[in-house]
């Protein structure tokens, strides 16, 4: 080779690096320096070594690297020599002298056919893939995909639109086994050729579903894989986005939302729009959508809700029946399925949807705006008519509703037919509380004669305490009446003290914050008196709304003093349990209920924190409060309300049934001693309290009666061991959808849960549990809780502060003199404990409530000495069947004292006592006192022989 391809002679000093080189030999990393005398051992590129081999010297693994990488190859040893082979390797040297053998041999390493991870690069860049895989990579794909799409295209049939959309009615069955009603599937359906469809109602439903419909190919590719993704991921589901898709979607009876489902609609959709025309594929979709009110297709739809033909819809019906196509459970002012679907929103949300469509057709050019102008009356519907009479429609709502919650299928899906579904209505218990109510309504209401009898609705539900089920229920005189409501299953009627139970519960579970946690006994005291100021935890007034004190208004004026829980149950006394809440904590109490069964959505949400949340301000359904009594009758075992236990799905003769329907389990809410406790008290309730018209019913009952602020509601929720039951009665305005005051209603001053809805109960569970075998109620197993005296200074004992001109004002607190405010302050003073006698046991309350009534031996005492006796009231003499002395009259006070016994015995030297009526309870403990001298005291006589 010609000297002047030679490289510039390397200088003999430079350093370290020079001096390695020139020490390192012939067997070291380096070639040895050009001028040296070549050897054959010192060759790298010829066989004969010479000058080849200096001109092309590696200067170490770096150059050797680079110099692989510049020729496209791995590094190899100069002859081939293969690993240990003698040859090469990374040192210079000779074929067959000695070396460390690194290199392959065998030629050059063979690509592969996808260099991936690459091989000609190094670190994070042999995972970058090259642009000609990536190109590779997307057609192969695409080809791939064109294939497919190719080969389904070809498979699949386009299925015939009359067959496809037909599907067996929904069957309904009672729980004997035996058909309750048959509706949806195809039993209102009618085809009409796109002719007899007006272009407004087209026009409407293309700019509100698919403005694009007329120029598309059948599918919109982006909406498919986003509800591809969103179903792949868990995410919210999504039908077909174009008129196409969901014509297509129409024609099959599997709604489920499911990939493959989706594939075949995207296949069938491209198909469909080749082969038929856009006038055909718009008439199908219409025909085969359903729009509420049992109408399936624009023609039933027209009918349904304007009594007219299709081709006479005028533009803003058509536009009506464009919005109900949203899904008409939402947008039917009927109403529908669910605590959302109610008609009041309902209405707001289609009359925005209505207003939405005609503008949204400006925006597509198919409508001018000067046009839209014209349009800004809703239009009127024609009065909704059913074919399913009585209660079977509320029943069959009940149902539909608790499949939708179950499956996840809307209600739309579920009106396509199919299903048969077997529930738990009684249907004797369902025909004798219909008859129970129609009954009462007769005797009750005459409309003609009262206008305050207008408008009084009913609502009732049955739960068996031992699972749940949802055996009966009263929703409204029927859907063939005209009534769309579910007066069961409302949520707007607040249960006024029908609440109280719950407090108490509460009470007894978490205790209150001033006894230290400890749960408390229905045994302690509180003050009953009327517009006392509730104090919060610090005992401090809780504020009202103009920042004055907030007194607590009872339902009457009269002066109960201290009284026991069990005695505020009993005569429904609100100051007590608003100030027991307090002291409770609201939150406990929610919780509690919650457990119970009551939902959360059911709360007052504008008095979540305010006192009078523990008055029953909130409102849950008569199906929920039935639940919840369920459970103190089932010793705290809850269960969730149910009215499903199988349902079937048939298609093409086949049977499926769906799971997810197996009776729910029952969770311990409170504990045995807890629940049976709060039983005892509620019994107490109806043989002495509130609902003792219903006493004699014959065999073991429990329950409370609930009346709300201004009378607008009236509740009674009892229950055996056997059943619990839940009654309504409320006067509303549909039009308006607010509660109205039933004060006048029936001839009456006003309507209380104790009259009309405790009478309906004991009518109809006389009925239908007459050949029940009946259970007595458990005794509480152990005492629960610890009789506890509120300090003064964190209830609402303390004497109240003296009214301020300003507060005068305030409509619950009525002017008062300077001698009312003295009484007030002085029958607000806390009264000491009393001493238990020492022969009692502290839950046995007769025994308790014997000594207890010291508390009215004291009053009495506020007579004179010699007539009043201050041994009158005293705890010695008090309780018991004592009676009056011959000069305090006779038989006064009387044995049937019950929970809070007995009279005390009459003053010594009475003088002017006149022969008392026969004692049977408080009013006769007052003849009694009132049998000695004037002087004895009215309160004395009272709380000494108080029922």
């Amino acid at each position: 080779m010609s000297e002047h391809r030679r490289k510039p002679p390397q200088p003999q000093s430079g350093g370290r690096a020079a001096a390695r080189r020139g020490t390192s030999g012939s067997t070291g990393r380096r070639a040895a320096p050009h001028h040296t005398t070549p050897s054959p051992s010192a060759s790298y590129g010829s066989p004969e070594g010479g000058q080849d081999a200096e001109e092309r010297p590696y200067g170490g693994r770096a150059d050797a690297r680079r110099a692989a990488q510049r020729s496209g190859t791995r590094r190899r040893p100069a002859d081939g020599g293969g690993r240990g082979a003698g040859g090469g390797g990374r040192r210079p040297g000779g074929g067959g002298g000695p070396g460390r053998g690194r290199g392959r041999g065998g030629g050059p390493e063979k690509r592969r056919f996808i260099d991936y991870p690459r091989s000609d690069t190094y670190g994070w860049r042999r995972w970058l893939p090259s642009w000609r895989l990536v190109t590779g990579t997307c057609l192969g794909f695409l080809t791939l995909m064109m294939g497919a799409a190719g080969l389904g295209y070809a498979l699949v049939d386009v299925p015939n639109a009359n067959n496809a959309a037909q599907a067996e009615s929904n069957v309904f069955y009672w729980a004997d086994g035996s058909q309750m009603a048959a509706t949806g599937g195809t039993k209102n359906r009618q085809i009409v050729g796109v002719d007899q469809i007006p272009t407004s109602m087209q026009n409407a439903v293309i700019a509100a579903e698919n403005a694009t419909f007329r120029e598309d190919q059948g599918v919109d590719p982006m909406g498919i894989g986003r509800a591809m993704f969103n179903m792949a991921t868990g995410g919210e589901t999504q039908g077909g986005s174009t008129i196409t898709q969901q014509y297509v979607k129409n024609m099959y009876l599997n709604q489920e939302q499911t990939i493959s489902r989706k594939v075949q609609e995207l296949f069938i959709s491209i198909k469909v729009d080749a082969k038929k025309s856009k006038d055909d594929i718009l008439a199908g979709y219409l025909n085969t959508a359903f729009y509420g009110r049992n109408a399936y297709g624009i023609q039933a739809a027209a009918q349904a809700y304007f009594g007219r033909d299709s081709k006479q819809l005028s533009t803003e019906q058509s536009v009506f029946l464009a919005a109900l196509l949203k899904g008409p459970n939402l947008y039917n002012p009927d109403g529908g399925v669910g605590a959302a679907a109610t008609p009041e929103a309902n209405r707001e949300r289609v009359e925005k949807r209505w207003a939405w469509i005609l503008d949204r057709q400006v925006d597509v050019g198919l409508m001018d705006a000067a046009e839209r102008a014209k349009f800004t009356k809703f239009p009127k519907l024609k009065k909704q008519t059913s074919t399913l009479g009585g209660q079977t429609g509320y029943l069959v709502d009940i149902a539909k509703d608790y499949v939708a919650k179950k499956t996840g299928k809307k209600p739309e899906e579920l009106e396509r037919g199919g299903y048969h579904v077997y529930t738990t209505f009684d249907k004797k218990k369902v025909r004798q509380l219909e008859k129970a109510v129609n009954d009462t309504r007769k005797g009750f209401l005459d409309e003609k004669k009262r206008e305050k009898d207008r408008l009084v609705q009913f609502g009732a539900a049955s739960v068996d305490p031992d699972n749940g089920k949802i055996v009966a229920l009263y929703g409204g005189p029927g859907y063939d009446e005209g009534h769309y409501t579910n007066n069961a299953n409302t949520s707007g009627v607040p249960v006024g003290s029908t609440w109280k139970p719950f407090v108490l519960a509460s009470a007894m579970e978490f205790g209150t914050y001033a006894n230290g946690r400890e749960p408390l006994s229905p045994m302690t005291k509180y003050n009953g008196n009327d517009l006392i100021v509730i104090k919060d935890r610090n005992g401090n007034p809780i504020e009202d709304a103009q920042g004055r004190p907030f007194r607590q208004k009872n339902e009457g004026t009269k002066p109960w003093g201290q009284v026991t829980l069990v005695e505020a149950m009993q005569e429904s006394i609100n100051t007590p349990f608003v100030q027991l809440g307090i002291d409770v904590g609201l939150a406990n109490t929610r919780t509690t209920t919650k457990k119970l069964g009551i939902l959360e959505e059911s709360f007052d949400k504008g008095n979540l924190g305010n006192a009078s949340f523990s008055l029953g301000t909130s409102t849950p359904s008569a199906i929920r409060m039935a639940d919840s009594y369920a459970t103190f009758a089932n010793s705290g075992k809850q269960y969730e309300p149910y009215s499903v236990t199988k349902v079937e799905y048939k298609k093409n003769n086949q049977t499926q049934v769906l799971s997810g329907f197996e009776a729910p389990t029952g969770r311990r809410a409170l504990s045995e001693p807890v629940a049976d406790t709060v039983t005892k008290v509620l019994e107490n309730v109806v043989q002495n309290g509130t609902a003792k018209r219903i006493k004699d019913i014959g065999f073991p009952v429990a329950g409370k009666t609930g009346t709300t602020d201004k009378n607008k509601s009236a509740w009674f929720v009892g229950y055996t061991r056997e059943l619990s039951t839940a009654v309504t009665l409320f006067r509303t305005d549909p039009k308006e959808g607010e509660l109205l005051s039933m004060n006048g209603t029936g001839g009456m001053d006003s309507i209380h849960g104790g009259d009309i809805p405790a009478q309906l109960w004991e009518d109809y569970m006389a009925e239908a549990l007459k050949d029940a075998e009946h259970k007595p109620f458990p005794e509480p197993s152990k005492e629960v809780g610890k009789v506890f005296d509120p300090s003064p200074s964190a209830t609402s004992s303390a004497s109240a502060p003296e009214p301020t001109k300003e507060e005068t004002k305030e409509p619950s607190t009525p002017p008062t003199t300077k001698e009312e405010e003295e009484e007030e302050e002085e029958e607000e003073k806390p009264t000491p404990p009393p001493s238990p006698d020492p022969s009692c046991d502290q839950w046995d309350w007769d025994c308790n409530n014997s000594s207890a009534n010291s508390v009215g031996g004291a009053n009495g005492a506020n007579g004179s000495s010699s007539d009043g006796g201050s041994t009158d009231g005293s705890a010695a003499n008090s309780g018991g069947t004592n009676v009056g002395t011959p000069n305090g009259g006779t038989t006064d006070g009387g044995a049937n004292g019950g929970v809070s016994t007995g009279p005390g015995t009459t003053g010594q030297t009475g003088t002017t006592g006149t022969t008392g009526q026969t004692g049977a309870g408080g009013n006769n403990g007052t003849n009694g006192a009132n049998g000695g001298t004037t002087d004895g005291g009215t309160d004395g006589g009272f709380l000494g022989g108080s029922g």
